[in-house]
């Protein structure tokens, strides 16, 4: 976690939800923590792939690497949820959750919080918010890009 990422009480519930990390997730993990996008990007076919794997999913290729992104796409598709599945969403119903076409290629799943569930659209374009859920880790939502 950044110096400058606080553990926001309201994200605070989402700790437990978070998944173990593993020897392949840490670096992104790590990214979510100090407050960047990573990515794994292929040396031999240059693709970006999430979720991490130990091969490129375009060519095979082992020849992985981690980098850091910008993390803007656009919304290829989303519900909106109005169910409290979990307690740590009771209080922000309803919220969407997006499927998120990144510039950079993956596809990635992710909430959009603090928006009207009729603000979003498909193409609409967004870009990584991450909140810290307690002192060893942090999430990954979307909200609308800056203009």
């Amino acid at each position: 976690m950044t110096a400058d990422q606080i553990v926001d009480p309201d994200f605070s519930a989402m700790a437990d939800l978070v998944p173990d990390e593993t020897e392949l997730t840490a670096p992104f993990r790590a990214g979510l923590r100090a407050g960047e996008m990573r990515l794994q990007h292929c040396a031999a076919c240059s693709e970006h792939q999430h979720p991490p794997e130990s091969f490129c999913y375009a060519c095979g290729s082992t020849d992985l690497e981690w980098q850091t992104v910008p993390g803007h796409g656009e919304v290829y598709s989303f519900v909106v949820v109005h169910q409290p599945y979990h307690v740590a969403f009771r209080d922000r119903l309803p919220y969407v959750v997006a499927t998120v076409q990144l510039d950079e290629g993956p596809r990635m799943l992710g909430p959009i919080f603090d928006l009207e569930p009729s603000a979003v659209s498909i193409g609409m374009r967004v870009e990584p918010r991450f909140e810290a859920v307690s002192d060893e880790a942090s999430v990954l939502l979307f909200e609308p890009e800056a203009s």
